[in-house]
């Protein structure tokens, strides 16, 4: 009888990247899927459980790959990686590790970042390691009141963080329809009962189900928490910021760390350009009024195809003072038509399954619990 392989949780997984522990991991994916995407410092070894090994790679060539260091194997949902685990058992090699749900459960796991912040204000920036979707709670300790913002499909990640700062949920708001993820907003917020907030451009973008329209300039009281609601087109005609306390802006899929939002998922390749022009007035009037020392909360952070966040650690705050991101962002220091043409000339692959993703998140149809992790693989793909 084989015995049992050890199993490795993907929460365990992170906290051994993080650790800088001395381990192997190995994806047993196909080689276009690896290319695409995979955990930071994997290694790839195409493997199928009935057909073998793929890609040209021997048991050799495998045998020159590891070491006597444990030896951890992914594949795209635990199945042909536990194959692979045990071929390696048979084969000598010990402390062989399967990662449990693999790819499809490193898609969902999330980090924690509580602002230290003044007062009873409570701000917490929540990441989706895999993907870097970057979702808020916003909330006043005195009242116990929180808001939750672009929650992702795993909403309860979120319920938690506010339940363990000891907040209750009174609204719910998504900046703008989502290309690259699946929104977890309406869910959520008919779980706990209370308001789902979206601009009320969206009606122009064909939402179907309910929702309690805000408006440009409109504040929402988060208890004694003001948050004043920008409309900020460009990446999408709907999408808005928020301004925390006159402090903190979350920036949605306008401003990043390191770029802005790109302007063709909505509008088209043939209509980028009229999303870039309202993305520049969005970043240089909207903006206009806003002081260097506002902190920039955006929307995602870039995840490259070996899996690490463009900008810091997961982990670690993604934010930057509005003003640093002026004097250093070079799309910043572009006039109106050197903006436009840099923002519409060059574009990374689009979303994996972006048009259907928009579909959902528009209620145009919905979708089995089992289907949405298929669309949602991959990092996401919304900055220029």
């Amino acid at each position: 009888m084989s015995k049992l392989l050890a199993q490795r949780s993907v929460g365990g997984l992170a906290d051994a990247i993080d650790a800088n522990e001395d381990f192997t991991l190995v994806d047993t994916r196909p080689t276009e899927s690896f290319e695409a995407w995979h955990v930071p410092g994997a290694v790839s070894v195409p493997y199928h459980p009935v057909d073998g090994l793929g890609g040209g790679f021997t048991w050799d060539d495998v045998a020159a790959l590891l070491d006597d260091d444990p030896i951890a194997v992914i594949c795209a949902k635990g199945l042909a990686s536990t194959s692979f685990g045990f071929e390696l058992s048979a084969r000598g090699y010990e402390e062989v590790s399967v990662v449990k749900g693999g790819m499809e459960d490193w898609s969902k796991l999330y980090d924690v970042v509580e602002l230290d912040v003044d007062g009873d204000l409570f701000l917490a920036q929540i990441q989706r390691r895999a993907k870097g979707c970057l979702g808020y709670v916003v909330g006043d300790r005195e009242t116990s009141e929180a808001l939750v913002v672009d929650p992702t499909r795993q909403h309860h990640e979120f319920e938690l963080v506010a339940a363990d700062a000891g907040l209750r949920i009174t609204g719910v708001l998504d900046t703008h329809v989502h290309a690259d993820h699946l929104s977890g907003g309406r869910a959520l917020a008919d779980r706990v009962s209370v308001p789902y907030y979206l601009h009320s451009e969206a009606t122009e973008r064909d939402v179907l189900y309910d929702f309690t329209p805000v408006s440009d300039g409109q504040t929402l009281s988060v208890g004694d928490v003001d948050v004043e609601v920008l409309a900020a087109p460009g990446h999408t005609t709907e999408l808005v910021n928020l301004l925390v306390d006159g402090e903190y802006l979350l920036s949605a899929d306008t401003l990043f760390v390191e770029s802005v939002g790109r302007t063709e998922l909505e509008f088209g390749d043939a209509g980028a350009e009229a999303g870039a022009e309202m993305l520049y007035e969005t970043l240089h009037d909207v903006y206009a009024d806003l002081a260097d020392d506002v902190t920039v909360l955006p929307g995602h952070v870039s995840v490259d195809a070996d899996g690490r966040f463009g900008v810091g650690e997961p982990g670690e705050l993604v934010a930057a003072t509005l003003g640093d991101l002026r004097e250093q962002l070079h799309l910043f220091a572009l006039d109106r038509d050197g903006f436009v043409e840099r923002v519409t000339e060059r574009t990374d692959e689009k979303p994996p399954n972006f048009e259907t993703v928009i579909d959902v998140n528009r209620g145009v149809f919905e979708l089995e619990p089992s289907e949405g992790d298929d669309l949602e693989l991959g990092p996401n793909n919304c900055a220029v």
